[in-house]
Parts: structure tokens; C-alpha cells; sequence
């Protein structure tokens, strides 16, 4: 099979692999669509390694159709799936612990599913499980407007809350106005700050951190709860902890990828029990700025690397071979 791998000059090249040898627990995926996270530019930079045992490609995300499942497995061959990965996506087919694979809700397509996975297992994990989201809460959820962000804004407003967001551009301010975001804060001409002191936050997602993160968090709620994905923003800043420990805040760093197969099997256990049946009705649905054959995954970074993306780029994989039996 064929799988996007990086060569030495950090470039990215369609390569011939040996096929996938799936564990007793495992399915094979013949991959339809992946999407792309920036995880990947991280991977790609050598700077964020898959797990032990997953594939040494890029891919946090996929779906496609069953061709190979255990016996007794909730799957069966010609099943319409997807599935988060370690690792392994930008590939034709991919080996998934059956745990970590998902039903393609009805009436989406192959894009829309891959679009799903990883974006809003993310946000369930940290809205719904560390940050115990209720409804009437008010959800601070940074850079709005990317895959992360088009997924927790959905998800808060389907269980109840009220969402505060940050964006970069009015471009991306109506974008999430659409998604129905209720604050929209523009982080090149509003004080986020200010706007938390108006509007307290109850739980926040955050993917910027950065040298703000401290005076943001003595302006939360108290009994708040700050959850911090990624410091795109920088990785410093400076915390009165007297205000801190004042108002009972409770400050998370969360990661899903390095999570076992087991922890994240629960995860998806949960979010498809909370949101699936509002994927079939419409109600909330993947967003996708952009979708491109995989042999065009440079053009696919670029659009992350200049952060243009209003939701989130698909790649779509050709099939050359039969499925497998």
C-alpha cells in the first residue's frame, strides 16, 4: 500500500509500505478520507512522535470501510467507519484497536466523518469529562474558528451553554457566529480580559496559553475550571497564585494522543452517545474549509501553516486495490 511518509528534507513523498498486519483486536480501515491536524506540522517538524505501536506516518483521523474485522467484533466487512488514531492516517488502509472505531453517522459523507474523530473527541474529553460542563455554563473556547474550536463550539451550545470565543480576523468572527457562538472576541482588536470581566467564564478550552494565560485566569468564575491543550501562544506567563487558589480555580493540561487505547475507547463511547444523533439530524455537523487528493498534503499543510482554514482541510485517498477479506 501507499502512505504519505517524510523524507529527509522534510518534504512529503507517496511511498510504498508493507500492507498492515492488524493485532487479534484490531480492524483495517480502507481509508476513504483523513484529515489533517496540526499535530501533523508538529510530527512532520520531528518535534511530536506517534505513540509506541502506531504507525511512523502522519494522520490523527480517518475514515473509510471495514475490511478486515475480529470475530465477535461489534464490525463486519463493508462497514462505513472512522476511527481515531496514534498515528497512520495518510495512508490507503490503516490497523485500528476496534475500541477506537466509529459508525459514519447516517446521511454524512466519507469528508464530513474523517472531519469528525479527532476535533471532537478533544473537545468531549476536555468540555465534558475534565471540565464537567453543564448547561447554563459559560465556555471560554480560544481560535474559534479551527477544527478544535468549530467542534467545541458546537458541542457547548448542543449541551446547554453559553460560548465566549476568540478569533483573528471578521472573516472568522461571522464563521463563528454561524457555528453559534454567543461572545465573539477579535484577539487583534478586543481586550479578552475585559470581556471575561462582563461575561465570567465558567470552563475554559485553550489552545494559545502564552504570556495572557495568567491574567486571564484571575478573571474567570470562581470555581472555574481552565483547560490547556496547546501553547501556540508561547509556552510562559506569570500566575498570582494567591488569586488563584482565592477563587478555587483548577487549572488541567490535557492531551488526548498520548491517552491509551482503553481511555480513548471511553471517550468516543461517550461522544457518540451524546452527539450522533445530532450529527444525523443536522443539528451539528463537521465543518471543512478545504478538501485535497492526499498526493496534495503540501498544500494541505500550507493552508494550516498560514492558519487561512475556517474548519478543517480533508485529504481524500484513492482507491487502487480491491478491499481486503
Amino acid at each position: 500500500m501507499y502512505v504519505i511518509t517524510v523524507d529527509d528534507a522534510r518534504a512529503l513523498t507517496w511511498t510504498e509500505v508493507p500492507e498492515p498486519a492488524p493485532a487479534e483486536d484490531q480492524v483495517v480501515i480502507d481509508v476513504r478520507a483523513t484529515a489533517v491536524n496540526r499535530a501533523d506540522l508538529m510530527q512532520r517538524a520531528g518535534d511530536y512522535p506517534p505513540p509506541p505501536g502506531w504507525p511512523e506516518w502522519m494522520g490523527l483521523e480517518a475514515a473509510g470501510v471495514i475490511s478486515h474485522a475480529p470475530s465477535g467484533s461489534r464490525w463486519r466487512i463493508g462497514d462505513r467507519v472512522c476511527a481515531l488514531l496514534g498515528g497512520g492516517g495518510y495512508a490507503e488502509r490503516v490497523a485500528v484497536p476496534s475500541g477506537m472505531v466509529l459508525p459514519v453517522p447516517r446521511g454524512l459523507t466519507m469528508e464530513e466523518a474523517a472531519a469528525i474523530p479527532e476535533a471532537f473527541a478533544t473537545s468531549y474529553l476536555n468540555l465534558c469529562i475534565e471540565g464537567g460542563l453543564r448547561a447554563g455554563d459559560t465556555v471560554l473556547i480560544q481560535a474559534g474558528a479551527s477544527g478544535v474550536g468549530m467542534a467545541a463550539i458546537q458541542l457547548v451550545k448542543a449541551l446547554g451553554g453559553m460560548v465566549m470565543t476568540t478569533v483573528s480576523t471578521d472573516e472568522k468572527a461571522q464563521f463563528v457566529r454561524g457555528l453559534g457562538a454567543d461572545y465573539v472576541i477579535n484577539r487583534t482588536t478586543d481586550d479578552l480580559a475585559a470581556a471575561m470581566e462582563e461575561h465570567p467564564v465558567d470552563l475554559a478550552l485553550d489552545c494559545i496559553a502564552g504570556p495572557d494565560l495568567g491574567r486571564l485566569i484571575e478573571r474567570m468564575a470562581v470555581d472555574g475550571c481552565w483547560i490547556v491543550i496547546a501553547t501556540l501562544g508561547g509556552s510562559q506567563t506569570e500566575l498570582d497564585v494567591n488569586q488563584f487558589f482565592r477563587r478555587g480555580v483548577r487549572l488541567i493540561g490535557s492531551t488526548l494522543r498520548s491517552r491509551t487505547p482503553e481511555m480513548k475507547a471511553e471517550i468516543l463511547t461517550g461522544l457518540e452517545k451524546t452527539l450522533w444523533e445530532a450529527f444525523e439530524a443536522r443539528r451539528v455537523r463537521p465543518v471543512i474549509h478545504e478538501t485535497l487528493p492526499i498526493t496534495e498534503a503540501e498544500a494541505a499543510h500550507e493552508i494550516l501553516q498560514r492558519r487561512e482554514n475556517l474548519g478543517k482541510v480533508v485529504l481524500t485517498i484513492p482507491q487502487r486495490n480491491p478491499p481486503r477479506t
